[in-house]
């Protein structure tokens, strides 16, 4: 007899939750978060989830409170005697930090590693890390799933005449060059010199544009420093118009006037953060039924090649 599973969510995802249920046909767990006058919180189950395995949903994009309010529900499922917890983890907080820079820093990715381990979760889902290798910072199962599952059909419903796609920076190279394979497209990479962190001192492009209809292509798009120049320089290059596909869509600061004044046609994100788009330029696709249909995967042990198709 299978396991009964169920679904649960924090606070900062239940939108993209609530969509991922629909997709599995499941209903969301009844939970609740009592609150304290102090701003300390403390999630709880309201039914049974004993035996049952349990996924979480949660992005763990500042506050830190998200972090903290994934990692008490890991640990009341863990004493509530959930057979197997999974953390579903749309958008993965801390994820630049992972490595040594400088001296005297931490390496943040690593240490929420630890900390979801030690909570008690067994196996980790989510989306687009900002460095592959942060998967190694684990020692339990991760699925790794990729936004170009759902963007690689979107840029070919565009049917751009003469598609090149780019990589704004010199770390995302491989993930441009992935794209360009399976699009049959060329590639132009950007290399960018940065005076300090979300600021960009210089630009180059290396790889010719003029002509094409470029698609820049990233893992998150915080305060558009680097797209919004990039599109700028490739315009001046000549290119015919440039967009941006960017899995996860932080938008903090300046980014949403940086993206309305910029040479960028559009740029379109997934659901993993959950905003109030504030720029008529910012598109969403969700990615709801690609976590469904890994959630099915793993309840079911089946493959789960499929959803690799970078």
């Amino acid at each position: 007899m299978p396991r009964p599973f169920k679904i649960f969510t924090g606070r900062s995802s239940r939108i993209i939750a609530s969509s991922i249920c629909e997709a599995i046909g499941a209903k969301l767990g009844d939970q609740n978060i009592i609150e304290f006058s102090d701003g300390e919180f403390e999630p709880s189950f309201n039914e049974s989830i004993r035996g049952a395995n349990i996924f979480l949903v949660q992005s763990t994009m500042p506050p830190a409170d998200n972090l903290m309010e994934l990692l008490l529900m890991i640990d009341a499922a863990r004493r509530a005697s959930a057979y197997k917890i999974v953390a579903v983890i749309p958008y993965f907080g801390y994820a630049r930090q992972d490595k040594k820079g400088k001296p005297r820093v931490p390496i943040g990715a690593k240490l929420i590693a630890n900390l979801l381990r030690s909570s008690g979760v067994d196996r980790v889902m989510t989306m687009d890390l900002h460095a592959d290798q942060i998967q190694g910072f684990f020692d339990i199962p991760v699925d790794h799933l990729y936004s170009s599952s759902v963007f690689i059909p979107y840029i070919q419903s565009l049917n751009l005449p003469n598609l090149t796609i780019a990589s704004p920076d010199m770390g995302g190279s491989n993930r441009a060059n992935s794209y360009a394979k399976f699009l049959n497209s060329e590639i132009v990479i950007c290399y960018k010199h940065r005076e300090k962190a979300n600021v960009v001192g210089k630009m180059l492009l290396i790889g010719d544009v003029k002509g094409k209809d470029v698609v820049l292509v990233d893992d998150m798009v915080d305060t558009a420093g680097t797209l919004t120049k990039a599109a700028e320089l490739m315009v001046k290059l000549g290119a015919n118009s440039v967009r941006a596909v960017c899995t996860h869509g932080v938008f903090s600061g300046p980014a949403y006037k940086r993206i309305d004044d910029s040479a960028l046609l559009d740029i379109t994100v997934t659901d993993t953060i959950p905003k109030d788009h504030k720029s008529a330029k910012v598109n969403t696709i969700s990615i709801a039924n690609l976590f469904a249909s890994s959630i099915d995967a793993v309840l079911k042990h089946k493959s789960m090649h499929k959803h690799f198709l970078r």
